[in-house]
C-alpha cells in the first residue's frame, strides 16, 4: 500500500463489508479477515475461503460457524499502515451487537503506534461497505480522522437493510436471533422480512409466501428511498436469479438510484443467513 500524498488517514475495515477487490484497490483499504469454521477447519474470508464453500457445506449439513479476527491480526495491519507513512487510522467495523470484530479492533487500538479511530457501524454487509466506501473517499482528499470516522457514522446511520430468509435456523443456531424469535418467525410456516435495527438483526414483518416476503422487500426498499438520491446494493446467498430480479425492479421503481450493486454476500455473513437469502441495503448518496 502506498502512502497517498493528500491523505494521511488509513481506512481499515473486516471482510464483512463485502467490497470489491476493484473499489478497495483504488480506495487502498486495508480489509482484515474474519475465520470461518467448517467442519472443525478454519479459513480466512475472503483469502481462503468464499460463499460456495459456505453453500456447500450448509447443503450436506457440515457445522459452519465464524470467528472474529484476533486483536494481534488488527495491531499487525495498524503497524505495517503506520510503517507505509499514514499518520492514523479510522477502522470501521460490523456491529458490535452481532460479531466480537468491534473488541477486538479496540484491543488493538490500544497497542497501536499510531492513533486509531474505531467505528461500530451498527450494520453489516454491504451496509457497513457503504460506510467504509464514504470513510475512504473522505480520506482520500485529506479528510482529518474526525472527518474521516464521521463519514462512516453518517452513512451507517441513514442506511437501512432489510433482508429475507428461507428459514430462521442458520440465524438461530448461530445465535444473531434469539430461540423465541426464531420460533415466533418460524411459526405457521410464514416467511420472514427482517432487518438491522440498533445494530441487532430483527423481526420486522411476517408474510405468507416466499415470492410476496420478495415483493414487500421491493415495496419496502422504495419505501424507504423515497425521492432522495440513493445508492443501493442487493445481496445473496445463493439466490442469483432472485438478487437480479429484485435489482430491476428497484431500477425501474427508484428513479433517484444510480447503479443497483449486485453482490453475493461473503462466507461469515453467508454462513448465519443461509442459501435462498436476498437483502437490499438502501444507503444515501455520498
Amino acid at each position: 500500500m502506498s502512502h497517498p500524498p493528500t491523505a494521511s488517514v488509513a481506512v481499515v475495515t473486516d471482510s464483512s463489508a463485502d467490497l470489491s477487490a476493484e473499489l478497495v484497490g483504488d480506495l487502498e483499504i486495508a480489509v482484515v479477515p474474519l475465520r470461518v469454521v467448517i467442519g472443525g477447519m478454519q479459513y480466512l474470508e475472503g483469502e481462503e475461503i468464499g460463499a460456495e464453500d459456505v453453500t456447500e457445506a450448509m447443503r450436506t449439513k457440515v457445522a459452519v460457524t465464524t470467528s472474529r479476527p484476533s486483536p494481534q491480526a488488527f495491531l499487525a495491519t495498524y503497524a505495517r499502515l503506520v510503517d507505509a507513512g499514514f499518520d492514523a487510522v479510522v477502522s470501521v467495523h460490523l456491529s458490535a451487537e452481532v460479531s466480537g470484530t468491534y473488541d477486538s479492533a479496540v484491543l488493538a487500538a490500544a497497542e497501536s503506534p499510531a492513533p486509531v479511530e474505531v467505528v461500530d457501524t451498527r450494520t453489516l454487509a454491504l451496509g457497513l461497505g457503504f460506510a467504509v466506501r464514504a470513510a475512504a473517499r473522505t480520506a482520500a482528499i485529506g479528510g482529518s480522522v474526525v472527518e474521516v470516522a464521521a463519514a462512516a457514522r453518517d452513512v451507517a446511520a441513514a442506511s437501512r437493510s432489510l433482508f429475507y430468509v428461507d428459514t430462521l435456523e442458520y440465524l438461530r443456531r448461530g445465535g444473531r436471533l434469539s430461540a423465541a424469535r426464531a420460533l415466533l418467525g418460524s411459526a405457521l410456516a410464514v416467511k420472514p422480512i427482517l432487518h438491522v435495527a440498533e445494530g441487532r438483526i430483527e423481526l420486522l414483518e411476517k408474510v405468507r409466501t416466499s415470492s410476496r416476503a420478495r415483493a414487500r422487500l421491493a415495496d419496502l426498499a422504495v419505501e424507504t428511498a423515497g425521492d432522495r438520491p440513493v445508492d443501493l446494493a442487493v445481496q445473496h446467498l445463493a439466490a442469483a436469479s432472485r438478487a437480479g430480479e429484485l435489482a430491476d425492479q428497484l431500477s425501474a421503481r427508484i428513479p433517484a438510484a444510480g447503479e443497483v450493486i449486485v453482490r453475493e454476500v461473503g462466507a461469515a455473513v453467508g454462513a448465519h443467513v443461509g442459501p435462498g437469502m436476498v437483502a437490499v441495503v438502501i444507503a444515501p448518496r455520498r
